[in-house]
């Protein structure tokens, strides 16, 4: 057994414990228990299976007997990179049951190299990956890359969806009948889940979770909301985000079917909406206003079945909320982080102002305050602004292997720190100002500037460069990339340049500039608030740019 270092408190296990707020129950027995109560009901569904309760705990028994053969033991991390797919699911459950950790946030975006370099930070044992899946494609081997890794002991490869699964790279995904057991975990308090994050630097460090702190969440949403086993609750998030785990655990709790949504199936978010019957849809802002926008273009009233849509990963525009409510759709607007979960979200009966405008209240789970922005140690009165911090069941218990980003991540008193501003108004509910991070949100998918940044300066004739954020009405922000070089520098070609160096296609900038000097602070640091001021004061006009797979357009 490998055992993790955590914040585990004994003391505060015992008052979770004793509110009801953490309980004896893991992912896997939750699941092992729907499928003794209700073993043919539907339990999850992708664009090409539908399992019930009893196949899939089957399916992931089959996962882990292969994991225990190939000599993993409890601790082990097991790292997922594949496309919205029922498998992810099962190896989840797998790793519940046998103490392994689960590795997400592998995301499509990434190329290999990138997956490997976190493979390696977080010394996994086990590897499930789809050929061909990421922002590389065919061109990129991380099989190879993986096999060259001495911690990793497993590894298995599943074919893109109607490919031939002869010739694999690795050993085939387990589908025949298991081989031994090992007894089933019934550690509730043991790290079952590590998803990667980042902070201001866009360093990515591993936040780690226990079957209790996902579950605190999901039974306080669930209760909350009034969810039943009548709920069809569709993610259009991928299981690599961490709203695909929230989502998970709601169904876990609730005993109701989960739909993934694949957007490499070519289907249309709504028609898979209406043809499974969803009743409950959780995504990012994005999302809706798509979907918002096709409904109008189709002269379409109602979407579904849909009485409820979760919003979180980005600020939720007013105009989006209240377009839900027109369509009879009531917004869940949330707010939240890796670290701390779907912790703060608005109600079913709270009137439209709050709902449009605000976060909501914390749940039972979670505690808030506002910190001063400059001495993280004294909190600040309600309508005032400041930082985020939370504490309670369903925190995180520290970061992976990173003792320096943990302390760093609390003040003095305990409360967790989330780098984001925000106050509570008069009727005690939280609204968010901005964030203090550097990290570029577009449509969800958080960009790092530093990786962009850092991958410029390899031009030979860039001397400076600073990736900002351009507000965009529909994804909420955009990448604007502004250089100082030795010469006149095309936009387009430093875009290929970028490619050539691994940037993936998902982070490239959509906007760029070239100015004679950056604006820098005393202590010779780019001063990035300052250079958005010029964008939006005109001063700096930068020029459009997208990069396409067959080139650049300008």
């Amino acid at each position: 057994m490998h055992r993790l270092l955590t914040l585990h408190h004994p003391a505060e296990a015992r008052r979770y414990y004793a509110s009801g707020l953490w309980q004896d129950d893991t992912l896997y027995n939750l699941a092992a228990h729907w499928a003794a109560e209700r073993g043919e009901g539907a339990a999850v569904r992708d664009h090409h299976r539908r399992l019930s309760w009893r196949e899939l705990l089957a399916e992931a028994d089959r996962v882990a007997a292969a994991l225990h053969q190939c000599g993993l033991t409890a601790g082990d991390r097991v790292s997922v990179w594949m496309s919205n797919r029922i498998e992810a699911i099962a190896i989840f459950l797998a790793c519940s049951r046998n103490g392994y950790v689960f590795n997400t946030s592998l995301h499509a975006t990434y190329g290999a190299s990138e997956v490997a370099t976190l493979l390696d930070q977080v010394s996994s044992r086990a590897l499930f990956a789809e050929v061909g899946h990421g922002a590389g494609g065919a061109r990129d081997d991380i099989f190879a890359m993986a096999r060259s890794q001495t911690e990793m002991r497993a590894i298995f490869a599943l074919p893109r969806r109607n490919d031939d699964a002869s010739g694999l790279p690795a050993t085939a995904y387990p589908v025949g009948v298991g081989a031994a057991l090992p007894p089933v975990s019934s550690d509730p308090d043991q790290v079952v889940y590590l998803a990667f994050t980042s902070g201001t630097t866009g360093a990515p460090k591993a936040v780690m979770h226990s079957n209790n702190t996902l579950l605190a969440n999901a039974r306080a949403m669930v209760s909350d909301w009034g969810f039943s086993q009548e709920t069809v609750l569709l993610t259009l998030s991928q299981m690599s985000h961490h709203i695909g785990t929230v989502a998970l655990c709601q169904a876990l709790v609730g005993g109701f079917e989960l739909v993934l949504n694949d957007v490499t199936a070519g289907q249309h978010p709504i028609e898979w909406i209406e043809q499974t019957n969803a009743t409950y849809v959780m995504g990012v802002p994005t999302h809706a206003m798509d979907i918002l926008a096709a409904l109008a273009d189709r002269g379409q009233a109602g979407l579904g079945e849909v009485k409820v849509f979760y919003l979180a990963g980005a600020p939720i525009p007013r105009v989006t909320a209240q377009s839900l409510l027109d369509q009879g759709i009531t917004p869940q607007n949330v707010y939240g982080m890796t670290e701390n979960g779907s912790h703060q979200y608005t109600l079913p009966n709270d009137d439209v102002n709050t709902i449009t405008s605000t976060c909501g209240k914390a749940c039972a789970a979670y505690e808030i305050a506002i910190f001063d922005q400059n001495d993280r140690d004294v909190a600040v009165a309600n309508g005032e602004i400041g930082e985020i911090a939370g504490r309670g069941a369903m925190r995180m218990l520290g970061y992976f292997n990173n003792q320096a980003s943990t302390e760093g991540a609390f003040n003095a008193d305990g409360w967790f720190l989330s780098g984001d501003l925000g106050r509570v108004n008069e009727q005690g509910n939280l609204e968010i100002v901005g964030r203090s991070k550097d990290i570029i949100i577009r449509g969800g998918h958080n960009i790092h500037p530093a990786r962009i940044e850092d991958l410029a300066m390899r031009h030979p004739a860039v001397t400076k460069a600073a990736a900002v954020p351009v507000a965009d009405e529909r994804l909420g922000e955009k990448v604007c990339l502004v250089v100082t070089g030795t010469e006149p520098i095309d936009g387009g070609a430093l875009l290929e340049f970028l490619a050539e160096e691994g940037l993936s296609k998902y982070d490239m900038p959509e906007f760029f500039g070239q100015t004679e000097r950056l604006p820098l602070g005393p202590t010779g640091k780019v001063l990035k608030r300052e250079l958005v001021q010029w964008l939006r004061a005109g001063t700096l006009a930068p020029q459009t740019v997208r990069w396409r797979t067959s080139g650049v357009n300008l």
